[in-house]
């Protein structure tokens, strides 16, 4: 039997975070962090609700991440996110060592990949673009309507 867990069914699931944060008015970025196919953490962003401008989506998944095994490591996760990490979710999920990074849209002002995936772990699995249309058109979509309301 083929598994249903792949890398597009828990991008559905970030992307299911991202919308959480695009009903809160936040940057729709949404993440999940996943340990043996089963999804350990969620988050989004709370940047305007929690005044907090480190309170990416990643960042918020790492925490709860972190918590939930009882330790600082995520050896053997991997984290979902809609859009790519930024430097600051870069150097998080460097410290985290954790074991894959799978990212939707890339962000061609402020993507760590812009560095030349140095800012990540070394033995950090990056792979991008996994339902990259749909990852984009949200951020598109959340522009459009913050730019008409203006």
């Amino acid at each position: 039997m083929i598994s249903p867990y792949n890398d597009a069914y828990f991008m559905k699931q970030a992307l299911d975070e991202a919308k959480k944060a695009y009903l809160l008015d936040e940057v729709p970025v949404g993440a999940v962090i996943v340990c043996q196919n089963q999804i350990i953490a969620r988050g989004h962003n709370l940047t305007e609700t929690l005044c907090d401008v480190t309170a990416h989506a990643e960042i918020q998944a790492i925490t709860a991440a972190a918590n939930y095994l009882g330790a600082k490591y995520l050896k053997g996760c991997t984290l979902y996110v809609t859009l790519e990490p930024c430097c600051m979710c870069a150097g998080a999920l460097y410290w985290s060592q954790i074991d894959k990074i799978v990212y939707g849209a890339r962000d061609l002002k402020r993507g760590a990949g812009n560095h030349g995936n140095k800012l990540y772990h070394p033995s950090s699995l990056i792979i991008n673009g996994v339902l990259e249309e749909d990852c984009a058109q949200l951020m598109k979509d959340f522009f459009y309507e913050k730019r008409k309301q203006s």
